[in-house]
């Protein structure tokens, strides 16, 4: 049910969703879902391959702290270095893991369109790649030309990203093989 789903997703994201619509919720789940494909495989697998268990630590303490601290509100003063570090940590795994799910058009101009520097590139290739338009309302919108997030679409991004990370993983393993 909507009820449901905004309840499920009020555990994954920062914003308000009591008063989302259907689509909304599909499409905050969609983001989240990409940017989490990032945040939570992608990137500690290529701090592993570059710099070991300890690089791949690093990464997900910074990741795991701008989580908690990096909000513009009365906890800015503590998140700024865990959001700087963040921003520097995922730049290069943020634009990997957008390439892996879509690797034709205008990536980049519909990444730019978010206020993170790396957030945008796999939550705009998964909006590409399914023809979605996802939106944060006041804040940005993804592929405006795509129709709203439908039923199935939610199954077809984890489709989209599972097939990224089959192409991913061992590509960063053997990365990590190689540095070895």
């Amino acid at each position: 049910s909507l009820d449901a789903g905004r309840q499920q997703l009020a555990r994954l994201v920062s914003r308000d969703t009591t008063a989302l619509a259907e689509a909304e919720v599909r499409e905050a789940a969609i983001e989240t879902l990409a940017e989490n494909l990032n945040d939570s495989v992608i990137a500690p697998l290529f701090w592993f391959a570059v710099a070991g268990l300890p690089g791949a630590a690093i990464y997900r303490f910074a990741n795991t702290a701008d989580a908690m601290w990096g909000y513009r509100d009365r906890r800015e003063w503590s998140g700024k270095w865990a959001a700087r570090a963040d921003d520097l940590l995922s730049w290069l795994p943020a634009r990997l893991t957008g390439l892996l799910l879509y690797r034709r058009g205008p990536l980049r101009r519909e990444a730019a369109r978010t206020p993170s520097p790396n957030s945008g590139w796999p939550m705009a290739a998964v909006a590409l790649h399914l023809g979605l338009r996802l939106a944060k309302p006041g804040v940005y919108t993804l592929n405006a030309e795509g129709r709203a997030p439908q039923g199935g679409d939610v199954e077809a991004a984890l489709r989209c990203c599972a097939r990224a990370l089959m192409i991913g993983a061992p590509v960063l393993m053997i990365l990590a093989e190689v540095m070895r």
